[in-house]
């Protein structure tokens, strides 16, 4: 890759740019290919695909990567021909074109030193050339590229297009080389070209890395002026650019029609183009995670300053007098206000649309479908919901195996779906929307639902339950997500080994979230994850267990009761429950939990607070000496910064400069299923 006289850290900062760039285009690519349907050419869609590629191709050029540049021009000749209607969209093309969108993934990430499959990417270029060939009076556009030869002479009805193109000073210090522009422009047609010398500077104010000239470009071809600024898109920021068309050609019938095709295409194009760049004139920029990582943690800090401000002040209040108190209580509202807002505003840096997931899934339905020889279509709704960066990373793998499983178990053959009285295609819905304060994602399918019968009969066989154990439907459902088990009678590729769902819950249950399954035989499945917005801060209770003040999520809270005496039963030796409206809630013993103190008499809970906690579909009761203020607290990891503690979610720092942990509200009620009340030691 040429450097052009910069540093190799500056260069390396924009290789990494460049990348990202190359990754964005690909996920439009393949994103287009997928959406479009048999022999609808959807000219929004289609030309989106060709800008996506049109950019990855002038990127290349510019950065040097002329493997990447070759490819990706025999893609976009062809796309083109699909933009002027001259081929028509089918199964076995957008085939070819998901295998190119695959090698241009490889190549792109062999540009830090890796390597690709050479063998293939020449394969699927070959497979590209080859549809080129299919269409009548094919340009040889793509032939000069390859043979060398000299771009197509101009003949009297070509346009001739005058275009002034001046860069910016700084156009070479973003990696930008004006001599590709030029050969991107011969491709067009006819090129002249004549620089102009009048900004240079003297001798002695002369800079090397930076751009002077400018050049005044004759054009002859038969393109549109929006074809023209197509070949600067990737330097428009750079540099300045005029196109004035000297002449209108007169053309046939027959160009007419292919001319008026193109024209309808591009005018979508700049339409839609128009209405993208709408959206981003605010500008943006791309920043390295772990500065945002920093200042969250700075606005973290700041939040618990201010916290202890706040506590200093109501214990000392009086002392002063009562205009500099007035004075003080509005300039800690003010503060209040002012942190509270800066600590939103840095939590929507950090969040992102959930499609940034969803989008790596239609792909895996169009390749697992054809695999299992099924007929599925992935729908997808409230892609642009928000979730806090990290807890996006970790539910990528949840959500594959969910779809992996629908795809697999849940949608039935062709076959079995007409036979069903359903239609041939199955539908598996993802979804994604805000409701109560949390993020809940639901992967439905419209396939045969869970064999309950079977469920049950393969539990026993793995000793998951006892031969006479009776388990409602929910619970038997919930069986899918114990490890090791799988009610596939083959194992393959696909699934069958057990290894999955057990991982699901588990994953999901890390970032305080949940999962849970309902299901109805015949008509489909349902497999809902409900997720925190974010794991930097939370809305807290403080609850007193002895001396020691604990944090208890807000959103695990269902309901606080003073303890009833009469409610309480003591079965299975020391193990405790409480009747609450019909319902026997297993109890935790805070003090015990935490060996703050060792198992108390029974009459000991009297005027005591019971916090009843909700994970998943369990409920369970904390005892605690006392409930105190509610709120939002800054998480910090103990297993960072210290070690990973069964059944504390991490730790904060209180108003007061004390610490305070956090509890695990998930473990404890997982925990309560097998060995209720375990004592955990600090």
């Amino acid at each position: 890759m040429p450097n052009n006289g910069m540093s190799d850290s500056a260069m390396d900062e924009i290789r990494q740019i460049f990348e990202a760039e190359c990754g964005d285009g690909l996920n439009v690519i393949e994103a287009g290919l997928l959406a479009l349907k048999s022999g609808d050419n959807n000219l929004d869609t289609i030309n989106d695909i060709f800008r996506g590629a049109h950019s990855i191709k002038g990127g290349a050029a510019t950065f040097g990567y002329t493997d990447i540049a070759e490819f990706t021009h025999v893609m976009e000749t062809l796309l083109d021909k699909v933009r002027s209607a001259e081929l028509t969209v089918s199964p076995p093309l957008v085939k070819v074109f998901l295998e190119s969108v695959d090698c241009l993934r490889a190549m792109v990430e062999a540009m830090n030193g890796g390597s690709y499959d050479k063998a293939k990417t020449e394969r699927v270029k070959a497979d590209l050339a080859s549809w080129l060939e299919k269409v009548p009076g094919t340009d040889s556009a793509l032939n000069r590229q390859e043979t060398g030869a000299e771009p197509r002479i101009s003949s009297p009805g070509l346009s001739c297009w005058d275009i002034h193109f001046s860069p910016k000073r700084s156009f070479l210090l973003t990696g930008n080389q004006p001599q590709h522009i030029f050969r991107a422009l011969a491709e067009l047609g006819e090129v002249s070209l004549q620089a102009n010398y009048s900004n240079f500077p003297q001798f002695r104010k002369y800079r090397p890395e930076e751009m002077y000239l400018s050049w005044d470009i004759e054009l002859k071809a038969d393109v549109t002026r929006e074809q023209i600024l197509d070949e600067f898109d990737w330097v428009e920021s750079e540099c300045i650019i005029q196109v004035t068309e000297k002449n209108v050609p007169q053309i046939g019938p027959h160009d007419r029609r292919v001319a008026d095709r193109r024209s309808e295409v591009d005018e979508s194009d700049r339409r839609k183009q128009h209405r993208r760049t709408g959206k981003k004139d605010s500008g943006s920029i791309r920043v390295d995670i772990d500065k945002i990582d920093v200042l969250l943690n700075l606005v973290g800090e700041m939040v618990i300053n201010q916290s202890m401000l706040n506590q200093f002040t109501s214990h000392n209040r009086g002392e002063g007098s009562a205009g500099a108190s007035a004075e003080l209580d509005q300039s800690l509202s003010l503060l209040e206000r002012t942190t509270r807002e800066l600590q939103e505003a840095v939590m929507n840096i950090r969040m992102l649309p959930v499609s940034t997931i969803f989008n790596r899934y239609p792909r895996l339905v169009y390749d697992l479908s054809s695999k299992l020889d099924k007929k599925v279509a992935l729908k997808i709704s409230g892609e642009n919901t928000e979730l806090d960066k990290t807890v996006l990373e970790k539910i990528g793998d949840p959500l594959l195996h969910l779809i992996r499983n629908s795809l697999d178990h849940g949608i039935e053959s062709p076959g079995e779906r007409l036979a069903a009285g359903k239609e041939e295609t199955g539908i598996i819905h993802l979804s994604a929307s805000h409701e109560g304060g949390s993020v809940v994602i639901r992967v439905s399918d419209d396939g045969a639902g869970l064999n309950t019968e079977k469920i049950h009969r393969k539990a026993i066989e793995k000793g998951l339950i006892a031969d006479d154990e009776i388990l409602s439907e929910q619970q038997t459902n919930d069986l899918v997500f114990r490890a090791g088990f799988s009610t596939a009678d083959v194992v393959t590729d696909v699934s069958g080994r057990g290894v999955g769902m057990d991982v699901v819950r588990s994953n999901i249950e890390d970032i305080g979230g949940r999962v849970e399954v309902r299901s109805e035989p015949g008509k489909g499945s349902t497999f809902q994850i409900t997720l925190p917005l974010t794991l930097a801060i939370l809305d807290g209770q403080l609850i007193r267990v002895a001396s020691e003040v604990y944090v208890i999520p807000l959103l695990s809270i269902v309901e606080t009761v003073q303890v009833d005496m009469d409610k309480l039963n003591i079965i299975s030796g020391n193990e405790i429950v409480y009747r609450l409206r019909g319902e026997v809630i297993p109890i935790i013993d805070m003090r015990v939990l935490y060996s703050i103190s060792g198992v108390e008499a029974l009459h000991s809970y009297e005027n005591k607070q019971l916090v009843i906690v909700e994970s998943g579909r369990k409920s369970i009761g904390l005892v605690v000496d006392a409930l105190l203020d509610q709120h939002q607290v800054v998480i910090k990891s103990l297993e960072t910064n210290f070690v990973k503690i069964p059944g504390i979610l991490g730790a904060t720092i209180l108003g007061d400069g004390t610490v305070s942990l956090i509890v695990d509200v998930t473990t404890l009620a997982s925990s309560t299923s097998n060995e209720r009340g375990n004592r955990v030691e600090h």
